[in-house]
């Protein structure tokens, strides 16, 4: 079959899952598709990049992304356990694809968080060519293929903004401006992460916001301000 646009009622028929379900997980996040008016669309080459994704592991093993919550070990969750303003770039430099990877890695690698520079841009280009991880909305997700604990010296985020955004093969085909850089010691940390990170950015207001901050103190503050808003509710239950 060649690359065409879905519907979710096909997708869900070529995935074998609950059209739901296939509503959902384009919602949240997981499942690469773009929004056109009240439906949903996804490109086929792109669901199939994404199947093969999940097969090798670097998406978890579970097919739906459960809503958010603290794991056994919440401090590996918490935001500034992994992200402090000086891994924020506010301004990149770069206009092309690979170069915004180097300059992210460059940035990971001046902090000391990565063992190997070199390592780490071409491990997030080989993900990069398994699936692109601009999910739509101006925003991208990148991390590696497999997870490598010997070259990761803590888990990590690194956030990057384009002010003129920069083409990252996004599934809407518009420019990407915001690039999180996941740096993952361990397998089980990715898919709370990522749910974590796209349930925060799904608040509304907080993508404009970040765009708009004046710098990497005031993007970290807008992110600070979202996981508490996040977590809120988990605080008033308990």
């Amino acid at each position: 079959m060649e690359d065409r646009l879905m519907t979710a009622r096909e997708v869900a028929s070529y995935l074998r899952l609950n059209e739901r379900t296939v509503l959902k997980l384009a919602a949240q996040g997981p499942l690469p598709a773009v929004r056109v008016g009240n439906q949903w669309r996804f490109r086929k080459a792109t669901i199939d990049a994404w199947l093969d994704d999940q097969m090798l592991g670097s998406g978890g093993r579970e097919v739906e992304m459960p809503p958010f919550r603290h794991s056994a070990v919440p401090w590996l969750l918490e935001l500034d356990k992994c992200l402090a303003p000086e891994h924020i770039l506010p301004s990149l430099g770069s206009e092309s694809k690979n170069a915004v990877i180097e300059e992210l890695a460059q940035h990971a690698a001046a902090l000391g968080l990565v063992r190997d520079k070199r390592w780490f841009v071409g491990a997030l280009i080989e993900r990069e060519n398994v699936m692109p991880t601009a999910v739509g909305n101006g925003v991208a997700f990148l991390h590696t293929l497999r997870r490598h604990p010997e070259q990761i010296v803590r888990p990590f985020i690194v956030l990057g903004r384009s002010q003129g955004g920069v083409d990252f093969d996004a599934l809407d085909g518009l420019p990407t401006r915001l690039f999180f850089v996941l740096g993952l010691r361990y397998q089980e940390l990715h898919v709370p992460w990522l749910t974590k990170l796209v349930q925060m950015l799904a608040q509304g207001g907080v993508t404009t916001d970040l765009l708009a901050a004046p710098d990497g103190e005031a993007m970290y503050q807008v992110l600070a301000a979202a996981e508490r808003r996040l977590l809120e509710p988990r605080a008033a239950s308990a």
